[in-house]
């Protein structure tokens, strides 16, 4: 981020990422991997490195212990997010979830508050979840 005042879209979707991840107490290992290989691979992270993937990370980090950083969050990234990209940002939270240690409350919560603060509707943010359930299914070798 490289102010506080304003951020890029692509700086949004990676706090939106921040965010889910952190809210549990920390970012586990494999939800900074799930974060990198994200922003390796999807368009709109076109142009956006690795690289700046860690300091940007780090500066939502830092946001987050602010006073009213959680709000000062919401702001950044609904400025950023064009509608189409606010989509993005609630799917990326959810890949982050799914992909990680499991979903902890604490991480649904801030999904919920991510969902919130970009006014996503709820029909949309159902079917991004039910998407990214669908990707993370298992087979049982029982079935």
């Amino acid at each position: 981020m490289r102010s506080q005042d304003s951020i890029n879209a692509p700086e949004a979707l990676v706090l939106t990422m921040v965010l889910v991840s952190a809210a549990d107490g920390g970012m586990t290992d494999r939800e900074i991997g799930v974060m990198s290989a994200l922003v390796q691979t999807l368009p709109a992270f076109q142009g956006f490195t690795t690289s700046e993937l860690t300091g940007v990370t780090d500066r939502a980090v830092s946001l987050l212990h602010e006073d009213d950083g959680l709000a000062h969050a919401g702001r950044l990234m609904r400025a950023a997010l064009n509608p189409k990209l606010r989509e993005t940002a609630y799917f990326l939270g959810c890949e982050v979830v799914a992909g990680g240690d499991g979903a902890q409350r604490q991480s649904l919560d801030m999904l919920e508050f991510v969902r919130g603060e970009l006014k996503l509707d709820t029909l949309i943010s159902t079917a991004i979840e039910r998407g990214v359930r669908a990707r993370y299914q298992r087979v049982d070798p029982a079935d």
